[in-house]
């Protein structure tokens, strides 16, 4: 398969992808919570604040709509400081250079970075599950179950690669898992000898799907995480998705599973935050 190239238009149509993720995640946290935090359209992306604490606090999708005006940042960055929290953009490396050179003026301070790898999706995808893993879609009736897989998975992240910039609370991070799941995404949970092992989902937007998992640290290295990714992507072909894409840490194991299952680097997006004031 020859690497997939990504040029300005398909970068703006993952970020459009990543923005109506997030805003499903924002409106599912607002019925959960009954409506204590806002969604604001700005310039081709959105402004997000779903809760204190949560990882969908944050803007996403810009820099390809032109960069936002300063009375636009200016009512964002108010919301999110009646809050006591800070602003946080994901900005592509293929976004407008403007906008990154805008934001640094305003006093925003880059502090991570975040890859975004994709692969097409071809129909005929093998699915492989090595010795001993069985990988299967959860339903409702093991929600718990699936849940506390992925919890124990985001508590225990690999030390190898640039670590994550959050550190959420496990009951943020649970609260974000029901999001995701009221959202619509599909659950996968994948056991070792019948032991729940790792827990993954799909969302499926516009011809791509984009994929989340997490292993439990007692099963790394087993082969889980690629049995995931199969599943995932033999139910994407089955669906008619074009693309399926991942955002993983530089140089993580993550990255390498991914990429040695044919997903190729697209992108990096830098984390830009502005300090709640």
């Amino acid at each position: 398969m020859s690497p997939l190239f990504c040029d300005t238009d398909l970068g703006r149509r993952i970020e459009a992808v990543e923005a109506g993720f997030l805003a499903a995640a924002n409106a599912a946290a607002q019925r959960r919570t009954g409506g204590a935090g806002f969604l604001i359209p700005v310039a081709g992306g959105v402004a997000s604040f779903a809760e204190p604490d949560s990882p969908w606090n944050k803007v996403a999708g810009l820099g390809f709509a032109g960069r936002p005006g300063d009375d636009e940042l200016d009512a964002i960055e108010l919301e999110f400081a009646a809050r006591g929290a800070p602003v946080s953009v994901e900005l592509s490396s293929l976004a407008d250079p403007a906008v990154g050179e805008w934001l640094t003026g305003r006093g925003y301070r880059l502090v991570s970075y975040e890859n975004v790898l994709a692969r097409p999706v071809t129909g005929g995808v093998e699915r492989v599950e090595p010795p001993g893993v069985e990988v299967r879609p959860s339903g409702d009736d093991e929600f718990d179950i699936w849940l506390e897989v992925v919890l124990d998975a985001v508590a225990h992240p690999d030390a190898d690669g640039l670590p994550w910039l959050e550190d959420f609370p496990r009951r943020i991070v649970a609260d974000a898992e029901r999001d995701i799941a009221a959202a619509g995404a599909r659950r996968y949970l994948a056991l070792v000898d019948g032991v729940p092992a790792g827990g993954a989902s799909m969302g499926i937007r516009d011809g791509i799907a984009q994929f989340s998992a997490g292993t439990s640290p007692a099963f790394r290295r087993r082969g889980v995480q690629s049995a995931l990714l199969a599943a995932r992507l033999a139910d994407a072909a089955e669906a008619g998705v074009e693309l399926a894409a991942v955002t993983a840490q530089p140089g993580s194991p993550s990255h390498r599973n991914v990429q040695r299952r044919g997903f190729d680097l697209l992108y990096t997006r830098a984390i830009l935050v502005r300090a709640a004031s």
